[in-house]
């Protein structure tokens, strides 16, 4: 299969800049593959599409302010997505005005009042493009805290603000280490929470930190030439003792975003039918076909055209039934993309 398939088209307008007013005042498409029937509702009645014993999987990475900008030696300005730490202090990153930024070249970063200032240098480029980026001492909290910025993804036309630093962020992020948010997890209110919990179900925390493997675009033709990013995940003993027990017993587990359901599918032991407790790496692209092991139902947001997102969607619910799920959205101006609106797909 070729990317372009996966194409739509997309109102500008339909792409949401700002968040709900509130949280969980979104809409909520609520896709059924068994007849395809599709219908409008409200993100607060979500719980009432569960079944009674599911297990709700949610993604507890918290998002780093990890866009920090840097005036280079040359003393232009060039932006850093700060990806990941590196065993020897050393960060992998993504960086603007890419061919300029070399092996050598040295940068400042600080903030306006000059009161808190760092040196580094690019030490090596990677096959995909990311710079290894060392300092002259290891970086603390400070770092972030003091010149980082919520890093919106580029579709969003605006600088983020202090609002974002708690509305691009779920309410049980945990565990820091995104680059991006699992923007499916962003719908949670207490309330909704409270009223999954009433339904007889159980939430469950599992960690993916969101990488370039999550939001990168694909420059490929073809679906098999493309290569994701590993992205880190973890998953407790008991969140994995609850997953396979519920898996079992045939109980619905109900991913919560396309990062939940990369994790689950990731490190799910087919043979001996558990999912796999402890730390890993995925780089798992999910595109047909595709052998489903253990997710059986997914909460998700609307996504880019031609993207990752898109084509693992497709391969859970049907090419046929997201295209016309999606021309329906379309059609009734739902909000897209991150700070949009949801679809759940029984």
């Amino acid at each position: 299969m070729t990317i372009k398939e996966f194409s739509f088209d997309l109102p500008p307008h339909l792409i949401a800049q700002t968040p709900a007013d509130k949280r969980g005042e979104d809409r909520l498409l609520v896709l059924n593959r068994s007849d395809g029937s599709v219908v409008d509702e409200q993100m607060h009645n979500f719980a009432s599409y569960l079944e009674e014993g599911s297990v709700v999987v949610v993604n507890n990475s918290k998002v780093r302010k990890a866009r920090v900008y840097a005036t280079s030696d040359t003393g232009s300005t060039v932006e850093f997505l700060f990806l990941e730490e590196n065993l020897d202090n050393t960060w992998q990153c993504m960086v603007t005005k890419a061919k300029r930024q070399k092996v050598g070249k040295h940068y400042t970063f600080c903030n306006e009042e000059g009161s808190y200032c760092r040196k580094a240098w690019i030490t090596e480029i990677g096959d995909d493009g990311t710079r290894t980026v060392a300092f002259d001492s290891p970086l603390d909290e400070d770092f972030f805290r003091v010149l980082g910025h919520v890093p919106l993804p580029p579709y969003i036309k605006r600088d983020d603000s202090f609002a974002d630093e708690k509305r691009y962020q779920t309410i049980y992020a945990e565990t820091e280490g995104s680059v991006a948010a699992p923007t499916a997890g962003l719908h949670f209110t207490e309330d909704i929470l409270s009223s999954i919990r009433e339904k007889g179900c159980l939430i469950v925390p599992i960690t993916l930190h969101v990488g370039p493997g999550t939001f990168l675009p694909v420059r490929t033709e073809h679906l098999d030439d493309h290569k994701m990013h590993y992205e880190r995940y973890e998953i407790s003993e008991e969140a994995a003792n609850i997953i396979t027990q519920a898996h079992r017993d045939g109980r619905k587990i109900v991913a919560t975003g396309t990062t939940s359901v990369r994790t689950l599918e990731s490190a799910f032991n087919s043979a001996e039918q558990r999912l796999e407790s402890g730390e890993g790496r995925t780089n798992l692209f999910i595109r047909p076909p595709y052998q489903w092991k253990v997710v059986d139902q997914l909460l998700t947001n609307f996504h880019t055209p031609e993207s990752t997102l898109l084509v693992l969607v497709s391969t859970f619910a049907g090419k046929h039934l997201i295209d016309r799920a999606y021309q329906h959205a379309v059609d009734k101006e739902y909000r897209f993309f991150s700070y949009g609106d949801a679809m759940f797909i029984r």
